[in-house]
This record gives C-alpha cells, structure tokens and sequence, in this order.
C-alpha cells in the first residue's frame, strides 16, 4: 500500500491553499519589474510532498520549473508562518466532526530516528553508536490519530517530554475531557511524570520496570502504530533538516497525512450506504 494514495493529495492541498497569504504574479517591491514570474504554491507543494514521503534532498526532487533554492526557501516561509500545524488542526477538526476523537484514551510514547545533518532539534543517539539523531514525541487518541507532536534530541529522555506532549496536543484539540487516562510504557515509570498526570487531573496506567512488555503492554499500542506509520515517510526517518521550525513543519505535515488517511477510511465504514438493486415482486 502507497505511503501516500493519490485520494489524500487534494484535500490535503485544498486545505493546504486556504491558508496561504494571496500574493500577486509578480514581486510588487521589485525596483525594475522585469523578474522572472513566482514560481506557483502548487508546484512548490507537490515537490515539497514529495520530499517528504521519499526523504531525498531538495537538489534530487527539484526540476526545471522549480529549483531547490526556491523550496528550500518556500518551506522556510510557510514554516515559520505555521501553515502546517493549522492544516493538522483542520484535519482533526474534520475528524473529530465526521467520525469522532476518543480523548478518553491518550497514549504518548518516543521514538528516535536520524538526523545525519544535526541541527537545533538533534542529539546524540544513544542507540546509533553517538551519531546524530531525532527524538519524535506524539500522543495519540484511543484509535491512533496523532494529537500532540514534540521534536528533541535523540538523546532526550521520554519522561521529560510528557508535560509538552501534552500540552502540545491541548492546544491542537482544546481542553481535554475530565476524566483522561494517559497510556505510557515503563520510560515513563517515575514519580516525576505520576505528578505531572495528577497536576494536570489525568489518570495514569504506566507500565512498570523489571515486568515483560508483552504482558502489560496495554492500550498503549495504537500509538507504536502512529509511529510506525509516520516512519514511512523517508523525511522523518532520516531528517536532515537543521532548523527546528522545518523539522515541525514536516511532523506536522506527516501527522495531517496520517489524520486525513485515518478520516477517509473510517468513514468508508459509517457512512457506507447500501447498493444493492431493490426488486420488486411481481404479482
């Protein structure tokens, strides 16, 4: 199955689209007038898509009509604008409109991937002999839909992540429900994060050290899932973006492929209509 169907690519850029300032043909501060035409939103979009899904530089997927120099400088630009993290907030919004979030169930969890480049988001990887590397925080729903999204240094501890895990995906959905229970494996086995969940009113099921995973593995696995899922994006399995503003746009970016994907399948099953032919009997 394709990392990305060709069904997600326009809803994702008619939402993509909205949210981009209107701008004219041309550069109104140019002194002469006479520069070459902008390159169009579209074309820079589907070769930043592309960058994302196969992870290679912006030399290899740029063409005659769009250099790299101009994606580069393009996703720059929406980056530091946060389109990104609104399009993930309008494909939850769509989600949780059409089919519906359970915020009842949250599961926060790490996973380290490269970064062969560093940057202002990397560390060293104490799973990759030192090398440089990413740490991808996300809390996820009941079924998976990735809610909160942290970028840190591979060498950044879960637990120290939980709190702007969390509050990060506050403030993509809103206030959460009351009654929260947060689903996290035993990294997280610590007093620290136990008052950082009754701080925030939450209930906590951690799973506890010197016990096999598999046997308290819990409800926490939907969002082992999430990460797999965005860990088919070559872009997130070996970052080689260095500011922590790119890297965010393309987590999010990712994250709202992975909502959007969720949304159309789920909803092929709950508003599914029946075609089979009515037959009339004959008298």
């Amino acid at each position: 199955m394709p990392v990305l169907p060709s069904c997600l690519l326009e809803p994702l850029w008619n939402e993509f689209v909205a949210l981009l300032p209107a701008r004219g043909e041309f550069a109104a501060g140019h002194p002469l007038g006479c520069h070459r035409r902008r390159v169009p939103d579209r074309t820079v979009f589907e070769h930043v898509v592309l960058a994302l899904v196969h992870g290679s530089g912006y030399e290899r997927v740029a063409g005659p009509g769009c250099s790299d120099r101009t994606i580069r400088r393009r996703v720059k630009e929406w980056a530091e604008q946060g389109i990104s993290e609104m399009v993930h907030v309008l494909a939850l919004e769509a989600y949780d409109r059409m089919i519906g979030l359970e915020l009842s169930e949250i599961s926060v969890d790490g996973c380290i991937t490269k970064a062969p480049c560093g940057g202002q988001s990397a560390g060293r990887s104490p799973v990759d002999r030192g090398k440089q590397g990413l740490k991808r925080s996300v809390a996820t729903d009941a079924r998976g839909v990735p809610l909160g999204l942290v970028a840190a240094g591979a060498n950044r501890h879960d637990s120290p992540l939980l709190g702007p895990t969390l509050h990060a995906a506050m403030d993509q959905v809103g206030p959460l429900p009351d009654d929260v229970n947060v689903n996290l494996d035993r990294g997280y086995d610590s007093s620290t994060a136990r008052a950082l969940l009754q701080e925030l009113g939450f209930t906590g099921e951690i799973a506890r050290k010197g016990v096999p995973a598999p046997i308290q593995a819990g409800k926490r696995w939907v969002v082992e899932r999430t990460h797999s899922w965005m860990n088919s994006y070559g872009k997130l399995r070996r970052c080689t973006e260095k500011h922590s503003t790119v890297v965010e746009f393309y987590l999010h970016l990712a994250a709202a492929l992975v909502t959007l994907r969720m949304l159309i399948r789920h909803a092929t099953i709950h508003y599914r209509w029946d075609q089979r032919p009515t037959t009339r009997r004959l008298k």
